[in-house]
């Protein structure tokens, strides 16, 4: 994942503050077989899009930096899909896992924090994953390949999914390493009152970064406590839910 290709090989770029999309399908057609192609790099402060649709394979959606608001959007993609080193929140968005090139595996998410003094993280509130309609089985069966929450792009990655629905096509281990033990001590991955087949915690990874966290700990991931969002989000019209649900 080169950040300098991909400053180049989106379809749009944001960078205006409080830029607001709404019902926008940014879409880049490259397919699984053209590796790095970015639907959207997004380094907007303070802005939201509510129901777009963002579809690529590899790095579709770059959330490149500064605070980030996604509302009832359909995210689809196969490696790596959302990332990026924003502050960002997802909530009831629909991330679908597609299918990948022979012998690859999807990573929803890829966070990159590089400081463990920085506020970034990408938070997935009230958020649905289930596997895309050239992933899902057709008989029931396994899933075509493999798919997990995600896996540390930087040495501080954060992510955390929270009160979402997670069907069977995330693998039971939730999180995939990015090379060897690299991040896995310092990485912060939280899950917390998740819901469906994929959500059981029981066989998730055991890094000392991974943890399954309660309601105290995700509060600091909601709307209100991570992007203080009651500050700017109502003057962009989006609708939001500011704490847990």
């Amino acid at each position: 994942m080169s950040c300098n290709n991909l400053l180049y090989a989106n379809v749009a770029a944001v960078v205006g503050p409080g830029f607001v999309a709404v019902n926008i399908t940014f879409r880049n057609t490259a397919g699984a077989s053209k590796h790095q192609a970015v639907a959207v790099r997004n380094g907007a402060d303070l802005s939201a899009f509510y129901s777009c649709s963002f579809e690529g394979y590899q790095d579709t959606l770059y959330t490149h930096s500064l605070r980030q608001f996604y509302r009832e959007c359909d995210i689809y993609g196969t490696v790596d899909f959302i990332f990026g080193n924003a502050a960002v929140v997802f909530q009831n968005c629909n991330l679908y896992p597609r299918l990948p090139m022979a012998n690859q595996f999807n990573a929803i998410t890829a966070q990159g924090r590089t400081d463990p003094n920085q506020n970034t993280g990408i938070s997935i509130h009230n958020c649905t994953v289930r596997a895309a309609d050239d992933l899902a089985p057709s008989t029931g069966g396994i899933p075509a390949a493999k798919t997990y929450l995600g896996r540390p792009w930087k040495e501080y990655s954060r992510t955390v999914y929270m009160q979402s629905y997670i069907d069977s096509v995330v693998d039971a281990a939730g999180w995939r390493e990015w090379n060897g033990d690299f991040a896995l001590s310092t990485l912060y991955y939280g899950e917390h009152d998740n819901r469906g087949p994929g959500s059981e915690t029981a066989n998730r990874v055991t890094w000392p970064g991974y943890h399954v966290i309660n309601a105290t700990d995700a509060e600091s991931f909601t709307l209100s406590s991570f992007l203080l969002a009651d500050n700017w989000l109502p003057q962009t019209g989006v609708a939001y839910t500011s704490g847990l649900i």
